[in-house]
Parts: structure tokens; sequence; C-alpha cells
């Protein structure tokens, strides 16, 4: 039976299908293990070698995986239910297979060796990017390159092996088979020793953090099996409970990495806003603006939320913020947490998602001097050369008047602002 890749996707006529996981137990006791009968054909499906989502299985449930790629039988130790492994499987599909700007899974993985990346590039719609290489995953996928990712890496892989069996004093044979066998990596945690046989302190202190981060994993897990709003009030709660131990200012990092754990990175935006933006949100932007840009930086979905996120807070400070929306929009478009054609898509409809169409409806209309100096500003810009639409853009301001009620265009003298800063480096904050 075929599904949908992308199983979000409930259009029957959706293009990209795969197998649904046959799953095999086989054994008892300490010898238990779960044979994955389809892999080959699963993999084939996503375009990717079938070890990538044997041992992202493997990562993800603590437990050992082995391949067979002779036999086509790939291994992850332990009993699991298919339907299981099959939700697991949507998570290696969002973040090693689906494209990022597209949500087509036709992808591909390239290698860089020296620098240790991983990127990824769409056939669909020419997206180039890079993956986020602090899943356990990636130290394998960059220890065993895809096939089609010719070059240096497939090149440097077969000069290591080679070493190996040289050092290993075997050219082939028997002693050959041992390399389709996947021995888990120090880096997952395993080692190769029989802790069985040890009973120091040491090696028991050794167990109980490995029995530690195997339970962690499978926590993990547990959490992106859970429905959307499940995940969503998680994420709340982690953010909350940084902000209310005072720990909120340095925890940039670790409130993206829970989102992206929990594969509620989008929406991000409209938790923040809820819990960190009030009736001061000038000063707030200002003070929050790296928690916010990790999230929303060349995210349009994030940066749409953002602005869903304002539109509950102007709901919250009626009287306070619905006079003051053209320049919050402009201090938010200031701080590259929105970008002009995020905003312009924005103007161009009403909508009664986030608050009541009465009251979207006077929030799009105090917005409009805004929206419209941006057009104009767009405009402008068309028809001159590179140079020319800086000095232009530098020289038109949005400005309150004292009574902070009318908003005017003035031309002024051209200030540094953060704005004009060099491109944002998001890894480097």
């Amino acid at each position: 039976m075929s599904i949908n890749v992308n199983r979000s996707v409930s259009d029957q006529f959706y293009r990209y299908k795969m197998p649904r996981l046959i799953a095999k137990v086989e054994g008892k006791g300490n010898g238990i293990k779960t044979v994955i009968v389809n892999m080959v054909d699963v993999a084939k499906a996503l375009n990717r070698p079938p070890t990538y989502p044997t041992k992202f299985f493997g990562c993800e449930l603590g437990a050992q995986t082995q391949f067979d790629g002779k036999n086509d039988r790939y291994i992850v130790n332990g009993s699991h239910e298919a339907n299981k492994l099959q939700d697991m499987l949507d998570g290696f599909i969002r973040k090693f297979v689906l494209c990022p700007e597209c949500d087509n899974p036709e992808t591909d993985l390239h290698i860089n060796p020296k620098k240790q990346t991983i990127g990824n590039s769409c056939k669909a719609c020419g997206y180039r990017g890079m993956l986020d290489t602090r899943h356990k995953l990636c130290t394998f996928i960059l220890k065993n390159p895809p096939e089609n990712d010719s070059g240096s890496a497939k090149k440097e892989k077969e000069k290591k092996n080679r070493k190996k069996d040289k050092e290993n004093g075997s050219s082939g044979g028997e002693a050959g088979n041992h390399n389709d066998i996947d021995a888990p990596d120090a880096v997952d945690g395993d080692d190769d020793e029989d802790w069985a046989e040890e009973t120091t302190e040491e090696a028991q202190r050794r167990r109980m953090e490995e029995i530690s981060k195997h339970a962690k994993g499978l926590t993990l897990t547990d959490d992106l099996e859970k429905s959307l709003e499940e995940r969503v009030n998680i994420f709340y709660n982690f953010v909350k409970e940084k902000k209310d131990s005072g720990a909120i200012d340095l925890a940039d990092k670790e409130i993206l990495a829970e989102a992206e754990r929990l594969d509620v990175k989008a929406m991000g935006p409209l938790i923040l806003s809820e819990l960190l933006f009030d009736e001061n949100i000038r000063e707030q932007i200002k003070k929050y603006k790296r928690h916010f840009l990790r999230f929303c930086h060349n995210n349009k979905k994030a940066q749409k939320y953002l602005l869903g996120g304002f539109e509950c807070l102007v709901k919250l400070h009626q009287l306070q913020l619905l006079p003051r929306v053209p320049i919050i929009l402009k201090d938010l478009y200031d701080a590259d947490l929105l970008e002009e054609d995020v905003i312009l898509a924005w103007a161009e409809k009403v909508s009664k998602k986030y608050v009541s169409k009465e009251l979207a409806k006077e929030i799009h209309a105090k917005a409009e001097p805004f929206v419209k100096w941006l057009k104009e500003a767009e405009e402008e810009s068309e028809g001159s050369e590179e140079e020319e639409e800086d000095d232009d853009d530098d020289n038109v301001e949005v400005v309150y008047s004292s009574s902070a009620r009318e908003l005017k265009m003035e031309t002024t003298k051209p200030e540094k602002s953060d704005h004009e800063e060099e491109d944002i480096d998001i890894d480097a904050i």
C-alpha cells in the first residue's frame, strides 16, 4: 500500500508516494530485534540511502542498528511496532528530505568533508541551503555520504576505507564482510566494551549515563508523536519557565532548539509575542530582537505568525497600540524581523484568523500609511540603479508627530542605523 511521502498532505492525487513500512520482530530476550523488511523500497522513494532512516531510528530510540546491504536487511535492536516507526519516519522526512521552502521531497544532500557541512538543494524550486548538523544522524551522514554525492567526499571515504583495511591486514574476503554491519559510533554514546563484565564504580556510572541518554531519546520521540496543540503548549511552558526564572535574555539558542525539537519553529514568533511583548513593544523589539531573528530570518512562515502575534497584542492593548500600528510595523521592519513582501502580502487581505474582522480592518487601516510608503519606495527604486536605490531608501523615514497619532513622510539626513549594517549572519549572533 502506498502513502504520501509528506503525510500532512491529504490529497489522494499527491504525486510523491512511498510504500508503508513493514516491520518484522525477530528473536527474543536480549537478542530481540526489528527487521525493516522493505527499507530499500522506502528509501528509494525518498531518494536517500536505506542506512539513513535506519540509523535515524537508532538515534531516536537509543538503539543499535545493523546494515546488511547484500541481503537487504536493515535492523534496529529491540521490539518496535511498524506504526511507531512509520510516525518516526515522518520526523526523518521533515528534517532530511522535504525542502524547507516548497515542502517537496525532490532534494539532494551534498557533503563538504573539509567544512563538515551538509548542503541541501531542491530540484523543484531551486532552493539551496544547509542542514542543521546538530542531530546525531548528521555525524553518520558526514561519515557516509550519499552515493550521488560524487567528488571529494566519496574519494576521501574510499581512501579512509583502504587505509583501515591496510591497518587491519585485510584485503577482502570474509574479513571485509564487517563493513556491512553498522557498529555503533562512539559519538552516539555507545562503546565496544562489554559493561556486563565490569563492576567498578566508573563502569556503573557510565551505564547509568547511557540509560539516561536512552530515556531522554524516548521522551523526545514521545513529544513528537503528540498533537500540534500539545507540542505548542510544551513550547509555551518552556519559554514561560525561562521568562519566569529570569533566564530569558540569554536563552535564545535554547528556545530555538526546543522549537525545532518539537517541530513548531514557524509558530515560535506567535508564542514569543504573547510572552515577551506588551504595550511597551517598541522597547521590547530592541531587547528581544535576537530571539525573534532566530525564527524569522529568511523564514516567511515565521514572519506571518509574527504578524498574527502582533494582531493579538493589539487586541489586548487596543488603547495604547492601535494608534501606533504603523510605527510598530516599521520597528519590526527595521529590525529585519519582517520582510517587505511579507508585509505587502499581509496588507492585501484582511483575515479574522487571530482577531475579529472588525478589529483586523482597523489594524489594516492604521497600517495603510506605512504600507503606502513601502509601495512607493519600491516603485521609486525599480527605475534606478542599485546605488541610487540605497540613497533613496536612506532619505525616506517614517516619523511620528509629537502627538503620536499621525504618521508623516519626512526627508531626513541619512544616519547609520541597525538596518543598514552588514547582512545578518544568524549563526554568529
